[in-house]
Parts: C-alpha cells; sequence; structure tokens
C-alpha cells in the first residue's frame, strides 16, 4: 500500500485537531494546575502507542522513535490558559468562570496532539526521532521551559521548533523572522518615600506623588535619548498610584513598568538610567527612593538556517506570497529557553479572518481563532520536523 502524504494524514485528523481544540478550550486551566489538561493529553498519548512521561508538573514529554538513524527534533506547545472571563458565543465556550484560552494555546496543544499522529502515520522508514514537548505554564512568570528542561526536554534534542497561533496574521500565513523575532519582558517596581501632610501646608511635606510624576516623564525619555536608534527597546509604565484622599499628600507613591528589549547591554544601560534619574530626582527633592527590578526571560531569537528550512516548507505550503519575514515583537516567550540549549525556530501562524468576524486580539475575552490554521500550522511543523531529521 502507498504510503499517505503529509498533507493527506493532516486532512485525515483535521477534525480530530479541531474537536481536541474545542475540548482544551471549554476546560482552561491556568499555569501549575493543568492536571486534566495533562491527563487528556497523556490519555491521547498512550491511545497512538507512544511513550509518555510527567515533566516540569503539569507538563508532558513524549518521544517517538523512528525506524531509521537520524536526528532528534523537539516540537513544543504550551498548555496553560489565562485569568480571562471567555465572552464567545460558541459552544465550546469556557465552562470555568474567570479562566478562559484567550491567548491560543489551546490550539498550540491539540496541533501538536495532531502531529503525533501525523508521525505515527509516518513511523515506518521515518529518519531520526521527534520529542513532544507539552509545557505548562508559559504565562505565568518564571514560566515552565526551565522545569521541562530540567527535567530532560531538550537532552539529544539536535534542534527545536514551535509555533504561535497569531491573530494579527491572516489565516492562511506564516510569520517568521531570521534572527531576533521577541524581547526579553523585564520588570521594575519603584517606591518613592517622602513626608506627607496635609494638601493645604505642602511646604511641610516631601511630595512623593510630584516626585514620582518627574521620575515617570523623565523615564519615557530613556529609549529615545539614552539608547541608539539602531536598538529595538521600549519603556513603558503601566502603573502609578500614590494618596487616598483629595486633600492628603501621601507618604509614598509605586510606579510600576516595563522594558523590552533584544540585548543585555540594552537591559544593563536602561535599568542604569533607571536608577540615575530615580536618585538624582529623590535627592533634589529629599526623598528616597528602592528600586526593585524582575529580569524575564532571554530575547527569541531564530537560529538562521533552522528558520530558513520552516520558510522553504512555509512556501511549498501556503505559497511564498504568504509566507512573511517580520519585524521583531516586543512581547516575550520563554521558549527562548530551549534556544538556549539547542537552534531553535519560533513561527507565527496566522488566525486572523476578518469577514467572520475573528478579529479580537490576544488576552481579550472575545478571543478565538479561524480553526483552518491548525491543519496549516501542523502541516508546516511536520515537514520542518521531517527536513531536520534528515538535514546533515
Amino acid at each position: 500500500m502507498e504510503q499517505k502524504t503529509v498533507h493527506e494524514l493532516v486532512m485525515e485528523h483535521r477534525d480530530y485537531v479541531v474537536a481536541l481544540r474545542r475540548h482544551f478550550h471549554a476546560h482552561p486551566e491556568i499555569g501549575g494546575q493543568e492536571y486534566e489538561t495533562q491527563r487528556k493529553v497523556m490519555e491521547e498519548l498512550r491511545a497512538m502507542g507512544i511513550e509518555v512521561r510527567v515533566a516540569a508538573g503539569t507538563g508532558v514529554i513524549a518521544e517517538l522513535k523512528g525506524t531509521k538513524p537520524g536526528k532528534t527534533i523537539a516540537i513544543r506547545a504550551d498548555i496553560d490558559a489565562l485569568p480571562i472571563q471567555d465572552e464567545i458565543a460558541q459552544s465550546y465556550r469556557s465552562t470555568k468562570e474567570g479562566l478562559c484560552h484567550a491567548c491560543g494555546h489551546d490550539g498550540h496543544t491539540a496541533m501538536l496532539l495532531g502531529i503525533a499522529k501525523v508521525f505515527v502515520g509516518m513511523r515506518d522508514g521515518m529518519e531520526g526521532n521527534v520529542r513532544f514537548l507539552f509545557q505548562p505554564s508559559e504565562e505565568r512568570f518564571p514560566g515552565g521551559a526551565q522545569a521541562m528542561i530540567a527535567d530532560g526536554a531538550m537532552e539529544g534534542v539536535d534542534a527545536i521548533i514551535g509555533a504561535h497561533l497569531w491573530q494579527p496574521l491572516e489565516v492562511g500565513t506564516l510569520g517568521i523572522t531570521y534572527g531576533p523575532m521577541m524581547a526579553s519582558p523585564d520588570q521594575f517596581t519603584i517606591i518613592v518615600k517622602g513626608q506627607g501632610g496635609h494638601g493645604s501646608m505642602p511646604h511641610q511635606t516631601i511630595d512623593p506623588l510630584y516626585v514620582g510624576a518627574q521620575i515617570v516623564i523623565a523615564l519615557r525619555n530613556i529609549t529615545g535619548n539614552n539608547i541608539d536608534a539602531n536598538e529595538l527597546a521600549v519603556l513603558s509604565v503601566g502603573a502609578f498610584k500614590a494618596g487616598d484622599a483629595f486633600n492628603v499628600i501621601p507618604d509614598s507613591a509605586v510606579i510600576q513598568g516595563t522594558v523590552r528589549s533584544f540585548s543585555p547591554v540594552v537591559r544593563d544601560a536602561i535599568f542604569e538610567k533607571i536608577e540615575q534619574i530615580c536618585r538624582g530626582t529623590c535627592i533634589a527633592a529629599g526623598a528616597t527612593y528602592t528600586l526593585e527590578s524582575y529580569l524575564g526571560y532571554p530575547p527569541v531569537v531564530n537560529n538562521p538556517a533552522v528558520a530558513r528550512i520552516v520558510a522553504e516548507i512555509g512556501n511549498e505550503v501556503l505559497g511564498s506570497d504568504h509566507v512573511i519575514e517580520l519585524k521583531p515583537a516586543m512581547v516575550g516567550e520563554d521558549f527562548s529557553y530551549y534556544q538556549e540549549q539547542a537552534p531553535g525556530c519560533f513561527m507565527f501562524v496566522g488566525i486572523g479572518n476578518a469577514e467572520a468576524g475573528l478579529i479580537y486580539p490576544h488576552h481579550h475575552p472575545k478571543f478565538d481563532m479561524d480553526e483552518g490554521a491548525l491543519s496549516y500550522g501542523m502541516e508546516i511543523m511536520v515537514c520542518a520536523a521531517g527536513k531536520l531529521m534528515k538535514n546533515n
């Protein structure tokens, strides 16, 4: 009997994958609590005859060994949901109050199970091995990638690929970079200590709100005035809190924000400048401060050789005019930790469809996807992994 093509196998399992995606969407679990998701993933893999094991608490590692020697390629999916109320008017709407797959991880999990099914159908004659990584806690810092790696996820792996279903891209398109893809998502908290008092007598106080406002304004100038314009960097203040009453000058103010960058040198320069601004502004006003920084994931930087292989497959599956070289995104992803262990490529698979009303962004209560993207993502990753297994 003639062996089926990858495309034929993907189409054969299309309904299975869509059904799984809807199951996971209806039963979301946040990071560190993906017990039912883990159980379902292991149940499906075991039914395929694939060996599985628990990893990172609520994650899963599985591997399918080919019948011929070759490289070991890992494919990663994140499995956690978000603490967001689901507002989609669909039969698969979340059954859990305040929890929702508003970022597409339900699709990632379903796609990887579909990919495993396709590889099982290709195992005879398969050169190399495929390792399937179902990672928990991507949405919750410090993420689950490091725990997966500590449990052996990357041992013996020659290359790794992963995908994010991406609403800004139309369904039927693939977004990729050949270098920097996603930034380091760092955080900071500044607490300004002053001396409170009555609003009618500001001369008797050291107003932390006023000092904090000067700091906020100065912070917004760092990336424009102190960082090389050729470098990618963002600094945003997301919270500024001080006081409770209209006529009372408070004792303290709290400023919180994020820094996004692709270079440790740029990151260090930004945080050094934040420190200088806080110190100088507070000395001038007679206030004091504390600065706490929380360094997030390393930047996601695609290996050019692996990315070229993924792009070539994308051209074959979607057509060259549907493979888009993207500018780096300033969001973060702990897929970067896997790329520190082996050459890797992260890709964006388009799920947007304005005509169908699928226009809501990630982390929105009405986020949903064009499920046709699941088949595209599966075929690209299966073919890319197959080529990487044989690539010399």
